[in-house]
């Protein structure tokens, strides 16, 4: 089993979206993965995030925020992909052999939903590329995920 973490600054938003998508993908390819996601700070999942991602009939209302020590066995996971820049700098440093990617996505925090679909919708193409690489066997360059368009 592949073993999946996101990680932002507050595991409010971006992570949560992103946690998602990749559990709905990794169901979708039939890719044996666990997927979580944690903040450096624990808050709150944001209504914003779950009403766009409501609106693609994926449901994270039940999700929780939590920090990265609250995760079981968490030096165990075999790739790890920060999604703000704060959460990359952030990041502790993993003893164990991990494959660490960062994908910046803008913060829709106190925009307007058209921003936070914006950003839903970069990371849904992050994670599908994501996941059809890692079921292909294959461990993804940064680069080869990086949303194209989106500041």
């Amino acid at each position: 089993m592949m073993r999946i973490l996101v990680l932002c600054t507050h595991n409010s938003a971006r992570s949560q979206m992103a946690e998602a998508w990749l559990r709905h993908y990794a169901s979708e390819l039939d890719l044996d993965a666990k997927i979580c996601s944690a903040g450096n700070e624990k808050t709150f999942v944001k209504p914003d995030a779950i009403r766009v991602m409501k609106e693609v009939d994926i449901d994270i209302s039940e999700h929780t925020s939590k920090t990265i020590y609250e995760l079981p066995d968490l030096w165990n996971f075999d790739v790890l992909m920060t999604v703000c820049d704060s959460a990359n700098e952030a990041c502790p440093v993993y003893p164990a052999k991990t494959t660490r990617l960062h994908v910046s996505f803008p913060d829709p925090s106190g925009q307007g939903l058209e921003r936070w679909r914006e950003v839903r919708d970069a990371m849904a193409i992050t994670c599908l590329n994501l996941v059809t690489m890692l079921k292909a066997g294959e461990l993804p360059f940064e680069a080869q995920l990086q949303p194209k368009g989106l500041s």
